[in-house]
């Protein structure tokens, strides 16, 4: 069999596992009650389904022990966008019977033309499950934005809205759902979190930022002490948590202060959502992450 043919069958293989993660994420929502939507926290849905989650101090991207109890250990080094996808990879191991598994550290741009099955199907689910076609294509309507020509700013902050990395959500909707053209897909691609970050602030910061625009849906928003939020004009929240540092054309940059959850809201509008910051780097057990102290 020839190179071609082999590479065929095995896009026909792939495409067929990539299904049945898409499958298995739309009634992982359902069982949960869940819309088809909207933005999850993947920590709530893994206690749904009886998996705890324990952040630690590991340098790899993850691990799933099926026995003699489901639990997901996740890295408390990597990036926290990268966390949530691989606490939503490590749950389709469990929602697809896989065993133990340990997932060592990959590039965010890695492809799954030689990576085993079960591997192709956690990633697919975890994609799928955290963002879904038709929040992607809403999110894009509401904005007024064609995928194919939004900016590189405007796609980070649908990225944040879904908790997931930029490179992450330009590569799914360009190899998962075919939302974006080649073109677009490397003209996002040379654009790195930094330079947005400097476009948006007008500023060149060190820190991670997330953007919860006027647009933002999500319920809750999760970010890490010391890290910047770039919130909508007249946010008003509580500053011990969220210190108002200055304005920015695109609204009022905080940063975070100390752990804890607090409501940020814009009077006069039904702009709200809670904010809910972690310790740098925590480790312990997920549900606890928000606490000041914890002996978990």
């Amino acid at each position: 069999m020839n190179a071609l043919a082999t590479n065929a069958i095995r896009f026909g293989q792939n495409k067929a596992l990539v299904m049945k993660g898409m499958q298995a994420a739309i009634a992982a929502r359902s069982k949960a009650k869940l819309d088809q939507k909207n933005p999850i926290c993947v920590y709530g849905l893994c206690e749904f389904n009886g998996v705890s989650v324990r952040f630690n101090d590991i340098n790899m991207e993850g691990m799933y022990d099926r026995a003699p109890r489901p639990r997901i250990h996740i890295s408390a080094l990597r990036p926290l966008a990268r966390r949530t996808f691989t606490c939503a990879h490590e749950l389709g191991h469990h929602i697809f019977g896989h065993g133990s598994s340990i997932d060592e550290l990959r590039d965010d741009n890695a492809q799954n033309h030689d990576r085993p099955p079960e591997e192709i199907m956690a990633d697919a689910f975890a994609a799928f499950l955290l963002m879904p076609t038709l929040g992607l294509r809403e999110a894009f309507t509401l904005r007024k934005l064609d995928p194919n020509t939004a900016s590189a700013k405007d796609v980070f902050s649908i990225a944040c809205q879904f908790g997931v990395g930029q490179a992450t959500l330009v590569n799914h909707m360009a190899y998962g759902i075919g939302m974006i053209d080649v073109g677009q897909r490397a003209r996002l691609g040379k654009i790195t979190p930094k330079m947005i970050r400097t476009e948006l602030l007008e500023e060149t910061v060190p820190e991670p930022l997330t953007v919860a625009d006027r647009y933002w849906s999500s319920p809750t928003l999760d970010a890490e002490q010391g890290t910047w939020l770039l919130l909508p004009h007249g946010v008003v929240t509580d500053t011990k948590i969220l210190m108002p540092h200055h304005d920015v054309a695109s609204g009022r940059l905080f940063k975070t202060v100390q752990p804890g959850i607090t409501r940020a809201v814009v009077p006069g509008s039904d702009w709200a959502t809670y904010v809910r910051v972690a310790k740098r780097q925590y480790v312990g057990l997920a549900k606890y992450r928000h606490l000041e102290d914890n002996d978990d």
